[in-house]
């Protein structure tokens, strides 16, 4: 499957019936954003309102990213949001290792299409799909330049519903992102 637009990936989403969680979906969830964008921010799944929506970062997770993101001075307008996988598993469980690597060819073609100059790897899932890493909490703010690629990592702005006092680490981190944005690569 060879995409050359970024409206070419978000069809083949929404069309998607590769694995069982299509089953259980609303809508699927593409990502969002213009092909242009400087910064990739990539999390773990869709939740319920994001389900519903079709949107990705639309519940209480996308108005905290949101937020660290103005913190930042960062025009969303400037970024694409995704996840990894690209339909809500049961329960909002972690989505499984076969799930991950069914939806990865969306992942994979959204970054070949928008060739970010940053990858903002959010929360764990997407640490150990993109970069085989672990212990996002340990490793937040840190920048890793893997195969000619960016990418920063950060917490999972829904971490921060539950522990709060993570929105500095957040808002520390997009201001990181800000800086990588802005620099002339």
């Amino acid at each position: 499957m060879s995409f050359t637009t970024i409206w070419q990936v978000r069809d083949a989403v929404r069309e998607c019936t590769d694995c069982h969680l299509c089953r259980y979906r609303t809508k699927a969830v593409a990502g969002r954003g213009e092909a242009a964008a400087r910064a990739i921010l990539i999390g773990e799944a869709p939740g319920r309102n994001e389900d519903s929506s079709g949107e990705p970062f639309v519940g209480e997770a996308g108005r905290r990213l949101s937020i660290a993101l103005k913190y930042a001075e960062i025009d969303e307008g400037m970024v694409y949001i995704t996840n990894v996988v690209k339909c809500r598993p049961p329960g909002n469980r972690v989505p499984t290792p076969e799930e991950i690597s069914t939806c990865k060819k969306y992942l994979d073609a959204e970054i070949a299409v928008i060739r970010p100059r940053v990858i903002c790897v959010m929360g764990n899932t997407a640490y150990g799909t993109l970069l085989g890493g672990k212990d996002i909490t340990r490793h937040h703010g840190k920048v890793i330049r893997r195969g000619g690629q960016v990418y920063l990592l950060t917490i999972h702005p829904a971490s921060t519903i539950y522990r709060p006092r993570l929105m500095d680490m957040l808002k520390e981190d997009m201001t990181t992102l800000a800086a990588i944005i802005g620099e002339r690569v």
